[in-house]
């Protein structure tokens, strides 16, 4: 799979600058039945405007986008600030369409936070996602952590570093491998809203010891984030066995969409944790990827293409998500 490399890119390269993800050549029809799958889905996980990162379409357009397409809606997900308030607002603003807001665990929030989190569940949030950019398992946002590929965050997190306002990466166990405190009254505050906790950017021994913790605490909705992105790179047989601990299993359009892993690695380890047990997102919003609405038709066709039933592709668009959204 190619990539798009302008003379602009190949300057700021030669120039030591730290270079962003490009997209990947590849060109994907959608038919109608690919559309017709996803008749009442939600995304879980977009990244619109407005937000500290350009992004290529705002919330409203967005919600226009998907209501025109005979989606139901999505969730907000910001990488630096709650979106309660904001899905709220595009909810009235576009009739019909549901919109609902998330928090992500980062330094912008106060890190692991039960007052950030106890606050996103009084505004009507319904995703918590662990630590993100300033998870200790995520490096790309680090002075020291290489430049390939670069998630477009990562110029921010590095531009906090250089000012000195960047504190220590979360981690959200400790040396013996259980929960830290912290991490615990934010699963009680997720639980007492009963919001999603997502594992955002964690690292394999984190997402099990979360994981492990939300069962014997009776949380019900724990999903795996986009388990192929880098920094997860779960594999077949352990998103199974987190499937088997309770967790829904995320993958995203994108991070096979610009090459971070191959389509084939995404779709076994779909039919080896099972349809069931799985959710598709597109982690859309970028400028340089696909429009939102179109990403996610482009992923229900990859994925009747290679061999997936409409049926399976609802259940990992519509059925799933709209139970753990709307329950």
């Amino acid at each position: 799979m190619g990539h798009m490399i302008s003379a602009y890119d190949v300057a700021r390269e030669t120039r030591g600058i730290m270079t962003p993800e490009t997209s990947p050549h590849e060109t994907i029809q959608v038919s109608d039945r690919a559309w017709k799958a996803l008749e009442g889905a939600y995304d879980l996980q977009v990244h619109v405007g407005p937000d500290v990162i350009a992004r290529r379409i705002d919330d409203v357009d967005c919600a226009k986008e998907f209501l025109a397409r005979g989606m139901k809606g999505f969730v907000l997900k910001s990488h630096y600030v709650q979106t309660g308030e904001r899905a709220q607002v595009v909810t009235k603003a576009v009739p019909g369409s549901k919109v609902f807001g998330a928090l992500t665990l980062n330094h912008s929030v106060g890190g692991l936070n039960p007052v950030a989190v106890e606050l996103a569940g009084r505004t009507g949030c319904k995703i918590v996602w662990m630590p993100t950019v300033d998870a200790e398992n995520e490096t790309a946002g680090r002075l020291d952590g290489g430049t390939q590929k670069l998630p477009f965050w990562a110029k921010i997190q590095r531009e906090l570093a250089a000012e000195g306002i960047s504190p220590p990466p979360l981690l959200v166990v400790d040396q013996s491998g259980r929960l830290v405190e912290p991490a615990r009254r934010c699963l009680e505050r997720v639980a007492k809203h009963n919001m999603i906790l997502a594992t955002g950017h964690l690292g394999r021994r984190e997402i099990v010891a979360l994981v492990r913790t939300a069962k014997e605490t009776g949380l019900k909705k724990v999903v795996v984030t986009h388990a192929e992105f880098p920094s997860q790179n779960l594999t077949g047989d352990e998103q199974k066995e987190l499937a088997d601990m309770g967790a829904v299993i995320e993958h995203c359009f994108t991070t096979t969409y610009t090459g971070k892993a191959t389509w084939e690695s995404a779709f076994s380890n779909i039919r080896k944790t099972g349809v069931a047990r799985t959710l598709i997102s597109t982690d859309l919003g970028q400028t340089i990827n696909p429009p939102v609405a179109e990403g996610f038709a482009m992923f229900a066709q990859k994925l009747l293409d290679a061999g997936f039933s409409p049926d399976e592709v609802r259940t990992m668009a519509v059925t799933i998500p709209s139970r753990l959204i709307e329950a």
